[in-house]
């Protein structure tokens, strides 16, 4: 079972002043409305509605937290997180590009993401979230020229593979590859971009997003694992047991 099933909703915040005063690593999740960006959290995380999909795409103008760790994996658990276990944070940003976005909205996401994907020191690594159909559209550059110069990782998600056949995916993979390589800094060294193929539907590409974004925010699967087996143990406890604890 991944950590990442330990997602829970943390914060959401709409300027960059309110952003939480935690030190731990922020994995951001940025990229187009309708890519598919509230999907790819939702299955990674293994629950349905923790990342909102707008009916109105392009109308979430929040950046939305959500903790890992400091708490008991299941949705079903009512305990308090524990904001002094919480091992990394995953950020969900505002989708950007759609076209009924009023300009002075466009305007504050422009600055909100700008500024948040640039200066944001616990800011780890960036997923960017990309149609595999209609992949580096020009915002799409824009968030990885804003982002690039911090010299910090970014790993592009191509989504909704399962619309392309075989050789349309491979196509895609490889031209994305080229693409991330034609990046390079002054001295001619490519940035840390790195490129997946992904189907929520069909399933491809879970897990190896699991292990990217658990690479970038440092932390192992074990302590998960430990976790999962501990919670079985107490369900398994027969209910005359349970009755003879101690209140």
């Amino acid at each position: 079972m991944s950590k990442l099933w330990q997602a829970r909703f943390f914060t959401t915040v709409n300027q960059l002043r309110d952003l939480p005063d935690t030190s731990v690593p922020e994995i951001a999740f940025a990229g187009r409305s309708n890519a598919g960006k509230s999907t790819a959290i939702n299955i990674l995380c293994n629950q349905k509605g923790l990342a909102f999909a707008s009916k109105t795409p392009g109308r979430t103008q929040h950046i939305n937290y959500f903790s890992i760790g400091g708490a008991h994996v299941g949705q079903h658990r009512k305990d308090a997180t524990i904001v002094e276990e919480i091992e990394c944070l995953l950020v969900d940003l505002p989708g950007y590009g759609y076209a009924e976005v009023s300009g002075s909205a466009k305007l504050h996401w422009q600055r909100l993401l700008g500024d948040y994907v640039q200066r944001r020191e616990q800011l780890a690594g960036l997923i960017l979230i990309m149609d595999s159909r209609r992949p580096f559209t020009d915002l799409d550059i824009q968030m990885l020229e804003w982002f690039a110069p911090t010299g910090k990782p970014i790993h592009c998600i191509l989504t909704k593979v399962d619309k392309l056949n075989r050789n349309e995916s491979v196509n895609a993979l490889r031209q994305a590859k080229a693409k991330l390589d034609s990046y390079v800094d002054e001295d001619g060294v490519g940035f840390p971009f790195t490129v997946q193929l992904f189907s929520a539907l069909k399933r491809v590409g879970i897990e190896e997003a699991n292990d990217k974004i658990m690479e970038l925010a440092g932390i192992s699967e074990d302590g998960a694992a430990e976790m999962v087996e501990l919670i079985e143990m107490e369900d398994d406890v027969e209910p005359e047991a349970q009755a003879d604890k101690p209140a």
